[in-house]
Protein backbone atom coordinates (compact mmCIF):
# COMPACT_ATOMS: atom_id res chain seq x y z
CA UNK A 1 0.00 0.00 0.00
CA UNK A 2 1.21 3.23 -0.62
CA UNK A 3 0.57 6.08 1.49
CA UNK A 4 3.55 8.40 0.27
CA UNK A 5 0.69 10.81 -1.47
CA UNK A 6 3.76 12.49 -3.23
CA UNK A 7 5.48 12.58 -0.50
CA UNK A 8 8.37 10.67 -2.03
CA UNK A 9 9.73 6.91 -1.03
CA UNK A 10 10.17 6.46 2.41
CA UNK A 11 13.50 3.84 3.11
CA UNK A 12 14.35 2.06 6.73
CA UNK A 13 16.45 4.38 7.14
CA UNK A 14 14.00 7.06 7.77
CA UNK A 15 14.12 8.27 11.12
CA UNK A 16 11.38 10.51 13.07
CA UNK A 17 11.75 14.22 12.80
CA UNK A 18 9.54 17.03 13.28
CA UNK A 19 8.99 17.38 10.15
CA UNK A 20 8.07 14.32 9.32
CA UNK A 21 4.74 13.86 7.42
CA UNK A 22 2.59 12.02 8.88
CA UNK A 23 1.82 9.91 5.59
CA UNK A 24 5.45 9.04 5.74
CA UNK A 25 5.53 7.52 9.05
CA UNK A 26 2.10 5.51 8.47
CA UNK A 27 3.88 3.89 5.43
CA UNK A 28 7.53 2.97 6.98
CA UNK A 29 5.24 1.71 10.08
CA UNK A 30 3.36 -0.56 7.40
CA UNK A 31 6.50 -1.95 5.63
CA UNK A 32 7.37 -4.02 8.57
CA UNK A 33 6.54 -7.74 8.51
CA UNK A 34 5.96 -8.39 12.37
CA UNK A 35 3.60 -6.18 14.65
CA UNK A 36 2.88 -6.11 18.55
CA UNK A 37 0.07 -4.49 19.75
CA UNK A 38 0.39 -3.19 23.10
CA UNK A 39 -2.85 -2.87 24.92
CA UNK A 40 -4.27 -5.79 23.07
CA UNK A 41 -7.78 -7.20 24.68
CA UNK A 42 -9.83 -10.33 24.08
CA UNK A 43 -12.98 -8.16 24.83
CA UNK A 44 -14.39 -7.41 21.06
CA UNK A 45 -15.68 -4.26 21.93
CA UNK A 46 -12.59 -2.44 22.77
CA UNK A 47 -9.75 -0.91 20.78
CA UNK A 48 -6.50 -3.18 21.84
CA UNK A 49 -9.23 -6.27 20.00
CA UNK A 50 -10.19 -4.11 17.16
CA UNK A 51 -6.81 -3.36 16.20
CA UNK A 52 -4.83 -6.96 16.73
CA UNK A 53 -8.77 -7.80 14.24
CA UNK A 54 -7.40 -5.20 11.90
CA UNK A 55 -3.77 -6.38 11.17
CA UNK A 56 -5.02 -9.91 11.22
CA UNK A 57 -7.86 -8.86 8.62
CA UNK A 58 -4.86 -7.06 6.39
CA UNK A 59 -3.03 -10.75 6.43
CA UNK A 60 -0.35 -9.29 9.04
CA UNK A 61 1.73 -11.21 11.01
CA UNK A 62 0.87 -10.05 14.86
CA UNK A 63 1.48 -10.74 18.36
CA UNK A 64 -1.27 -9.61 20.73
CA UNK A 65 0.70 -8.04 23.82
CA UNK A 66 -1.08 -7.98 27.64
CA UNK A 67 0.32 -7.93 31.28
CA UNK A 68 -2.28 -11.31 32.23
CA UNK A 69 -0.98 -12.91 28.84
CA UNK A 70 -3.45 -15.42 27.33
CA UNK A 71 -4.91 -16.52 24.06
CA UNK A 72 -6.55 -13.14 22.11
CA UNK A 73 -8.33 -13.80 18.68
CA UNK A 74 -6.55 -16.98 18.23
CA UNK A 75 -2.81 -15.92 19.06
CA UNK A 76 -0.57 -15.98 22.20
CA UNK A 77 -1.17 -12.83 24.29
CA UNK A 78 2.67 -12.39 25.48
CA UNK A 79 3.45 -10.01 28.66
CA UNK A 80 5.76 -8.07 27.25
CA UNK A 81 7.86 -7.50 24.15
CA UNK A 82 10.69 -9.47 25.42
CA UNK A 83 8.73 -12.84 25.27
CA UNK A 84 7.88 -12.15 21.82
CA UNK A 85 10.03 -15.21 19.74
CA UNK A 86 9.65 -13.37 16.70
CA UNK A 87 11.94 -9.74 15.70
CA UNK A 88 8.84 -7.05 15.98
CA UNK A 89 9.46 -4.75 13.03
CA UNK A 90 6.30 -1.94 14.52
CA UNK A 91 4.11 -1.86 17.69
CA UNK A 92 1.03 -0.24 18.12
CA UNK A 93 0.04 1.18 21.10
CA UNK A 94 -3.16 1.47 22.77
CA UNK A 95 -2.27 2.22 26.43
CA UNK A 96 -2.31 5.12 28.57
CA UNK A 97 0.41 7.87 27.92
CA UNK A 98 1.93 6.65 31.35
CA UNK A 99 2.38 2.98 29.97
CA UNK A 100 3.60 3.78 26.32
CA UNK A 101 6.22 5.85 27.78
CA UNK A 102 7.43 3.25 29.70
CA UNK A 103 7.12 0.16 26.56
CA UNK A 104 9.30 2.69 24.55
CA UNK A 105 12.27 2.22 26.52
CA UNK A 106 11.70 -1.63 26.40
CA UNK A 107 11.19 -0.94 22.13
CA UNK A 108 14.17 1.19 22.25
CA UNK A 109 15.79 -1.90 24.09
CA UNK A 110 15.04 -4.49 21.61
CA UNK A 111 15.70 -2.71 18.58
CA UNK A 112 11.88 -1.71 17.70
CA UNK A 113 12.17 1.85 16.02
CA UNK A 114 8.68 1.91 14.51
CA UNK A 115 5.90 2.74 16.74
CA UNK A 116 2.20 3.88 16.03
CA UNK A 117 0.39 5.48 18.79
CA UNK A 118 -3.21 5.02 18.44
CA UNK A 119 -5.51 7.96 19.41
CA UNK A 120 -5.00 8.54 23.49
CA UNK A 121 -1.90 6.48 23.73
CA UNK A 122 0.53 9.92 23.57
CA UNK A 123 0.94 12.64 25.56
CA UNK A 124 3.33 15.53 24.49
CA UNK A 125 6.13 13.64 27.09
CA UNK A 126 5.22 10.48 24.70
CA UNK A 127 6.00 12.36 21.32
CA UNK A 128 8.94 13.83 22.81
CA UNK A 129 10.11 10.60 24.01
CA UNK A 130 10.09 9.28 20.91
CA UNK A 131 11.32 11.66 18.92
CA UNK A 132 14.96 11.80 21.55
CA UNK A 133 14.89 7.57 20.95
CA UNK A 134 14.82 8.78 17.01
CA UNK A 135 11.67 6.39 16.33
CA UNK A 136 9.40 6.60 13.16
CA UNK A 137 6.29 7.47 15.41
CA UNK A 138 2.94 8.05 14.23
CA UNK A 139 1.35 10.11 16.83
CA UNK A 140 -1.13 12.46 14.77
CA UNK A 141 -4.42 10.90 15.72
CA UNK A 142 -4.14 8.77 12.74
CA UNK A 143 -6.03 5.32 13.40
CA UNK A 144 -4.94 1.79 11.81
CA UNK A 145 -8.65 0.73 12.12
CA UNK A 146 -9.00 3.88 9.62
CA UNK A 147 -5.55 3.48 7.58
CA UNK A 148 -6.04 -0.54 6.87
CA UNK A 149 -9.75 -0.50 7.20
CA UNK A 150 -11.22 -2.64 9.95
CA UNK A 151 -14.41 -4.58 9.29
CA UNK A 152 -16.66 -5.46 12.55
CA UNK A 153 -16.60 -9.18 12.02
Amino acid sequence: MDLSGGFGHVTEATRYTETMEPRDAIQTFLEGNVFAVVGASADRQKYGNKVLRCFQQNDREVHPVNPRGGVIEGRTAYSDLASIPDKVDGVSFITPPHVTLAVLEECAALGIDRVWMQPGAESPEVIARAEELGFVAVTDGSCLLVVLGYREN
